[in-house]
């Protein structure tokens, strides 16, 4: 099976991604998801596996298959419309049309009747362009499933030919942005399910929780059911190393009802997954088993907004805070998430003050990741060599030679795109310097870390872009500090947030828009005391107990 790392196609760039082949255990626990168990009489519904690699998922399918149709009464060559499998690699062909021949004669079949049962389940062609293979019949292109599962490749759509991606983004709406292969996968193989079908992968998670995911999510929402969702970022599912977080997702063509989520960690196997499925086949509201903890949320999130990652508990949190709080920018008081300026060329525009030979009123005092590491400020040591007047304008350069020499210095500042875009602005910083930003008290963020470290700077420096930061003036920025610094803000990140390896969170402001929090002038006089107290002796501990208060939950819970 072409797992999380998708073998090479005649459409992805010469590169080798090898094989990824995903394990046993995890393919029956799939099956079961979705309902194809040999006790069903599967030679009475269509299964397809949209992208069959080696078999992995398909010759499992074919065993199943065999045993129900002993079990039911069923002849073997009665079973020609039961599966269909595509691959794209002539090689990969041969090695399943072989392995499922085999599997048949095993089960009884005449060599002859498992010969034509393997070349009528197989296509070599393009699970995404059905209609542009000339070996496929209009009823194989518009086949209806009533299952489908398996692991759709992970190519990124830069790895594509080109031609061959646009004919995919012609075809498939969900396929936008810089994203994935699997996400087209995803759309048709939800578009070709009968009333009832079941679709199930094993898949990167990146889709959930990322831009490109989300006409797929707001496709899911308007159509589909979310059944299942197992996160299984530590979980040894693949016979190698991947470097996705893969998770395993069962949807259904039907309103969207109950949702059975399981929250994995590396303790995770055979027998736990076993468990899993029985809990999902019960009417139990949760559990818990070597590995992992698992509930019944009454419902999934709506329309194209990220999906949360997460075990049972932080999710129904999360759930809660939403319906009950706004997120940040609404809390008034023009709240604003944003990051610091991108310069393009940071070489010439950031400097020591002493080696700026440059105009002094060019000059602005700037912040950088530097700066706060250790969750305080620390006084600043560059400044940024500032092309922007007070009213947002660019200045004339030839009022300013001295900044035009030091900058022309720069061989990569004329390189730029921005500067060949605008030859007579070739000294403009990619991104606008807004007047008086820098006066402003402001809460900063470093982009990377393993925990949300909101970091007070009470006016006078400007953000770099490795900083996000925070502006208000309906807030005590210390209270919302307190707040930001609790368990109940990292939840948040955590939930919505990339993870990257090793267990670092990207605090985006994609992700900082995510959090709720109590608007200001419905918080206590004593807990605002209490949250500013805490961010203050940057206390975690007593920030999130102040926090809890605030958001009306039992303290003590986090």
């Amino acid at each position: 099976m072409v797992g999380v790392m998708s073998a090479i196609t005649p459409h992805v760039a010469p590169q080798n991604y090898g094989e990824v082949f995903t394990r046993r255990w995890v393919v029956d626990a799939l099956l079961d998801l979705t309902g194809y168990a040999a006790d069903s009489d599967l030679g009475a519904l269509t299964a397809v596996e949209p992208s069959a690699g080696s078999g992995a998922f398909l010759l499992p399918m074919v065993e199943r298959l065999a045993a129900s149709a002993k079990i039911h009464g069923r002849d073997l060559r009665s079973l020609g419309g039961a599966i269909r499998a595509w691959e794209l690699q002539p090689a990969n062909v041969v090695v399943l049309r072989s392995g499922v021949r085999q599997v048949l004669v095993d089960a009884g079949a005449l060599e002859l009747d498992a010969h034509h049962l393997a070349h009528e389940w197989i296509i070599e062609g393009d699970f995404l362009l059905p209609d542009g293979d000339d070996l496929l019949t209009a009823d194989v292109a518009q086949v209806k499933a009533d299952v489908v599962v398996g692991n759709p490749p992970y190519i990124r759509f830069d790895d594509l030919d080109d031609a061959v991606a646009a004919a995919y983004r012609r075809r498939w709406s969900t396929m936008a942005g810089r994203g994935d292969i699997y996400v087209g996968f995803y759309e048709r193989g939800l578009g070709i399910l009968k009333p009832g079908g079941k679709l199930g992968f094993i898949c990167a998670d990146r889709w959930m929780r990322n831009a490109y995911g989300a006409k797929l999510r707001a496709f899911i929402s308007r159509r589909y059911a979310v059944e299942t969702l197992w996160q299984m970022h530590d979980v040894d599912a693949f016979e190698a190393d991947v470097s996705a977080y893969p998770a395993v997702t069962v949807l259904a063509n039907r309103q969207q009802g109950a949702v059975t989520v399981v929250d994995t960690t590396a303790r995770f196997g055979p027998v736990s997954a076993c468990a899993a499925v029985a809990f999902a086949d019960s009417s139990a509201e949760e559990t818990d088993g070597e590995g992992f903890k698992a509930a019944r949320l009454p419902s999934w999130f709506e329309g194209s907004d990220l999906w949360p990652a997460g075990g049972p508990k932080e999710i129904r949190l999360l759930e809660d805070l939403n319906e009950r709080f706004p997120t940040l920018e609404q809390t008034g008081g023009d709240t604003r998430i944003s990051i610091g300026v991108a310069t393009g060329a940071d070489k010439a525009y950031v400097v020591t003050r002493e080696a700026a030979d440059v105009e002094p009123d060019r000059l602005t005092p700037l912040v950088m990741a530097d700066d706060i590491r250790t969750g305080r400020l620390v006084p600043p040591r560059k400044v940024l060599i500032n092309p922007w007047d007070d009213e947002g304008r660019l200045v004339d350069i030839k009022r300013y030679p001295r900044m035009a020499n030091a900058l022309a210095s720069h061989p990569s500042v004329i390189a730029r795109f921005v500067a060949k875009r605008n030859p007579d602005d070739w000294y403009r910083t990619i991104d606008k310097v807004y007047p008086g930003l820098a006066d402003k008290p402001k809460l900063l963020l470093q982009d990377m870390k393993a925990q949300i470290t909101p970091v007070l700077e009470p006016g006078g420096l400007y953000p770099h872009h490795n900083l996000y930061y925070i502006v208000s003036t309906g807030w005590d920025l210390e209270v919302l500090g307190g707040l930001l610094l609790s368990r109940i803000a990292q939840a948040f990140i955590e939930a919505y947030g990339v993870k990257m390896r090793g267990g670092t969170l990207r605090f985006q402001a994609q992700y900082l828009r995510k959090i709720r929090v109590p608007a200001p002038e419905v918080i206590p006089a004593d807990i605002t005391g209490r949250l500013r107290e805490a961010f203050r002796n940057y206390d975690r501990d007593a920030a999130t107990r102040a926090a809890e208060a605030a958001y009306g939950l039992p303290e003590g819970g986090l």
